[in-house]
């Protein structure tokens, strides 16, 4: 399990710190001496997000893109910041998440003084920079920070807008704006959501926060050089890194009803449809705390994801925050009818049964009936499979580096042949060629 741990997607550096983006190998920001060094601790006046998934930090007149390289001027890729109001700063940024309205999705906004910008693709949209009442009414001007909320993780598709120690939420949809005060956090400067995580920037630290509540938990606040850029002496996993594509192997894949694709290997796990904002491996455990060592197959269904491990199967509701359902885990012939070792799963949309591939053999079990048991058991042409999942384009099925396409699970059971298999991509894993 330990090589297996170590040879698979390690792409990017295990970001085992409660979610913030952990750099593989620790060095000093490269630039002009002149040039500010964030290394040397910086407090951002705004960081955000483009529509590719690059952050960029913000300090005066400066920027960075990503999380190394060395500072340039912010007139460099947002000209009009400085052409048109010559301000010098940038008070807050957020990137939109509105996709009732694509006209406004992915756009990135900024705040300066009482005005707001609009780029898509780096150009500055039509009829901007516009007072930010016309945009945003009822939300202050001279911001601290503003951060992007979607729908799931608050109550409607939101924006977060800083002030001094009151949150102003806005609500795209009903142009409202309600406040809270959270004297208990920290004054941000800049916010940042990353993979569903939300950070409060103050001076070089950050501290994590719930977009709802404000609540703080764990040992905060963190040292923004050691996870969200790559500083000397700073930084976690630097013994981890890039690794070929060619070496990458899983042992789990499942996407669940909400479009969130999981690989698992060894330990760890990687969100697959997150890789705008970089695909990074955390520890399984971190979300699914009580599965240690490892799974063997996972599926999802109908808002549940099942993991199963030896002859056990750990059901959890797939929110937020996945809970343990009471009573699991329970052992795979009480749960699902069968024995022995599963070496993966997989439940195609719309469907009410799981398959569940075992050495050379595919059996399915219909997931509505009670007691669960194999309605169909079938062989199959391929052995050692790994992992497999099923979407509306069809079957991949894993197999150390390469996969495998099937346009259904009938067709996976019946073909004699193998088809020609397809290579693991740096696009999908993040791995290298």
């Amino acid at each position: 399990m330990e090589l297996f741990t170590k040879t698979l997607f390690l792409c990017l550096a295990l970001a085992l710190a409660n979610g913030a983006p952990v750099q593989p190998d620790a060095a000093v920001d490269d630039g002009d001496a002149t040039l500010p060094d964030r290394c040397d601790g910086i407090e951002f006046d705004a960081i955000t997000p483009d529509e590719k998934g690059i952050t960029f930090f913000f300090k005066g007149a400066h920027l960075w893109k990503g999380y190394h390289g060395p500072a340039q001027l912010s007139n460099e890729s947002f000209k009009e910041l400085d052409d048109i109001h010559h301000i010098g700063h940038v008070d807050a940024a957020f990137r939109m998440h509105n996709k009732d309205n694509l006209g406004d999705h992915d756009h990135i906004y900024f705040f300066l003084d009482d005005k707001v910008f609009s780029y898509y693709n780096h150009t500055l949209e039509d009829g901007y920079p516009k007072e930010i009442q016309e945009d945003f009414p009822g939300v202050p001007t001279h911001l601290d920070a503003a951060v992007e909320c979607p729908k799931g993780e608050c109550q409607g598709d939101s924006v977060l807008f800083f002030k001094g120690h009151d949150v102003h939420f806005y609500d795209i949809a009903t142009k409202t704006v309600k406040t809270k005060t959270w004297s208990h956090l920290p004054l941000c400067t800049s916010a940042l959501r990353w993979l569903e995580s939300y950070y409060c920037f103050h001076g070089h630290n950050f501290t994590k926060f719930h977009p709802v509540s404000g609540e703080v938990t764990g040992p905060y606040p963190k040292d923004a050089r050691n996870y969200f850029m790559k500083c000397l002496n700073f930084g976690h996993g630097g013994d981890y890194k890039v690794r070929k594509c060619s070496d990458v192997k899983i042992d789990a894949i499942t996407t669940d009803d909400e479009g969130k694709t999981y690989a698992f290997a060894g330990t760890i796990f990687m969100r697959l449809d997150t890789h705008r904002d970089g695909l990074h491996s955390f520890s399984i455990t971190r979300a699914w705390k009580e599965v240690t060592g490892g799974v063997d197959a996972v599926f999802s269904y109908t808002d549940k994801i099942y993991m199963i491990k030896d002859d056990q199967v750990y059901i959890y509701k797939a929110a937020a925050h996945y809970t343990l359902i009471e009573g699991y885990p329970k052992t795979i012939k009480e749960e699902l009818g069968i024995e022995g070792h599963v070496d993966a799963a997989f439940v195609c949309p719309n469907e009410h049964r799981v398959h569940l591939i075992q050495g050379r053999k595919i059996r399915s079990v219909d997931l509505t009936a009670t007691p669960r048991t194999v309605t169909e058991d079938l062989p199959l042409p391929l052995s050692d499979i790994d992992a497999a999942l099923c979407s509306a384009e069809g079957i991949k099925v894993y197999k150390g580096s390469q996969y495998y396409e099937y346009e259904s699970p009938m067709l996976l059971a019946m073909s004699r042949i193998a088809p020609v298999p397809h290579n693991i991509t740096s696009g999908m894993m993040g791995c290298q060629e």
